[in-house]
């Protein structure tokens, strides 16, 4: 059984991610997910740059759990953090990776779901409201939210939370009068609430988290038994060389010592087309 059929965990937000959250966890689980308000998490930090956030990604996740632990007197709260940057692969894409950090004071751990992949973070610098429109519909306008500024992607004076096409319009009349050049930058709203690519991410990493707790360490029992890190590489079927894949994953306790290094058991052999020497 799980530790924590039926127990309440809270989650600090203010983007409704508790509609992700709480039923991944509440199916794997069983545990009741609260939303808790009364604090404006922009205070951490916001996609619009207005206020930097300080600290890494998962501080930030640690910080809004603790906030949240604090402000409904629970031992057991959620973090929600997500990051945009470029992608780990080319580093020519938005990449959306997202932290959701449960926070044990009754069990003395701190366990970490992570989802990540391709971002949704599109721009668009014009004064022609036709391209302005375009560009919205591209990026699935209004269901994905926009942000609208005078002249350019660092002025403060910023329009969100628009609803449809005519306050969309009229933002960007009022934009473009404002800006010395008639430019108005559009860009996507990243907040959970207005993203739903985000959205949908943030549901991942609750179902990663979840699996992570179901998982036990063998020596202790604590939840959130874990790999860690993948070493080693498999050589190669053809020409026993090294390959790209990985051969063995470090467990570690989140709680304890205890770790162990685990051999892959679906395959001993890399195929040649994973082999720098066989497929240069």
């Amino acid at each position: 059984m799980s530790d924590y059929q039926a127990q309440r965990v809270v989650l600090l937000t203010q983007h409704g991610k508790e509609a992700v959250v709480g039923p991944e966890l509440a199916t794997v689980l069983g545990c009741q997910v609260e939303r808790v308000g009364g604090f404006d998490t922009d205070q951490l930090g916001t996609f619009t740059r207005e206020r930097p956030r300080p600290g890494t990604q998962l501080e930030a996740a640690r910080r809004k759990a603790r906030i949240g632990m604090t402000l409904a007197a629970c031992p057991v709260g959620l973090g929600s953090e997500g990051s945009f940057g470029p992608d780990p692969f080319s580093g020519m894409f938005s990449w959306n990776t997202e932290l959701l950090v449960l926070l044990d004071d009754r069990l003395g751990l701190e366990v970490v779901g992570m989802a990540q992949g391709a971002g949704h973070a599109g721009h668009l610098q014009t004064a022609d409201w036709d391209q302005a429109r375009r560009f919205a519909e591209r990026q699935g306008f209004p269901a994905q939210g926009l942000v609208l500024r005078p002249q350019d992607q660092d002025d403060p004076r910023i329009l969100k939370d628009l609803p449809d096409w005519a306050s969309l319009e009229a933002g960007f009349a009022r934009c473009r009068a404002l800006a010395a050049d008639g430019q108005v930058f559009l860009e996507n709203d990243l907040r959970a609430c207005a993203n739903p690519q985000r959205m949908a991410r943030i549901g991942q990493a609750a179902r990663d988290l979840a699996q992570r707790l179901l998982s036990r360490c063998p020596a202790c029992q604590a939840p959130g038994y874990w790999i860690t890190q993948r070493e080693g590489t498999l050589p190669c079927r053809r020409c026993g060389g090294p390959s790209s894949l990985w051969q063995s994953e470090r467990w570690r306790c989140v709680r304890c010592s205890h770790a162990e290094l685990r051999s892959r058991a679906d395959r001993r052999w890399a195929e040649p087309q994973h082999c720098e020497r066989c497929n240069p």
